[in-house]
């Protein structure tokens, strides 16, 4: 693989890493309104961050086995899922509710928490399987923007109103989405 393709690959599984930490960003903020200790903090970044690896890992394994046998028609679900979910992550940052988280980011609340922010990580694996994305710079690349982004949100929650998280949340979905359309065009 040449040096061009190998930079275009970092750069554009950097900007999805960052789009899909956006909903840990996002969900982050509202939590951050419970006034969590520091430590609490560092936790549930690293939680998160391990099922933003964990959940592409096995979507990509899915993805390049659906790849193998399936070539072009398993490309184009790839591209159509990266719609589909950036569709999703718009419709619910317009559509978000106001409210509180009803759970605690602890013990199971932690648990449930990670997986939610972190399912659309799983599709998004799946379609780069499909499309034979490099594994560890992915799954890597994932899991730090997440962790990252979720302490951001979770420092910025206890000081910020939480209408940036909406906005996060929309801008992440528009990425996916374009991501989506790339791929489905460059077929």
């Amino acid at each position: 693989m040449e040096a061009s393709a190998i930079v275009g690959q970092v750069v554009t599984l950097s900007i999805m890493a960052i789009a899909l930490g956006m909903d840990a960003f996002s969900v982050g903020m509202g939590m951050g309104l419970l006034q969590l200790r520091l430590k609490q903090i560092a936790k549930i970044g690293v939680v998160i961050g391990l099922f933003h690896v964990i959940m592409p890992l096995l979507g990509m394994i899915i993805g390049m086995f659906l790849s193998h046998h399936f070539g072009r028609i398993a490309a184009m679900a790839g591209g159509v899922l990266l719609l589909l979910l950036g569709a999703q992550m718009i419709f619910s940052s317009i559509h978000q509710s106001d409210d509180h988280p009803m759970v605690r980011p602890v013990g199971v609340g932690l648990l449930i928490f990670a997986i939610s922010v972190s399912l659309d990580s799983f599709s998004v694996g799946l379609s780069l399987g499909i499309y034979g994305a490099k594994v560890l710079l992915t799954i890597l690349l994932f899991g730090f923007a997440s962790m990252f982004l979720t302490w951001l949100g979770l420092l910025i929650g206890r000081k910020a109103q939480q209408f940036l998280g909406r906005y996060s949340g929309l801008l992440g979905g528009l990425i996916l989405f374009t991501f989506g359309l790339k791929l489905l065009l460059h077929m």
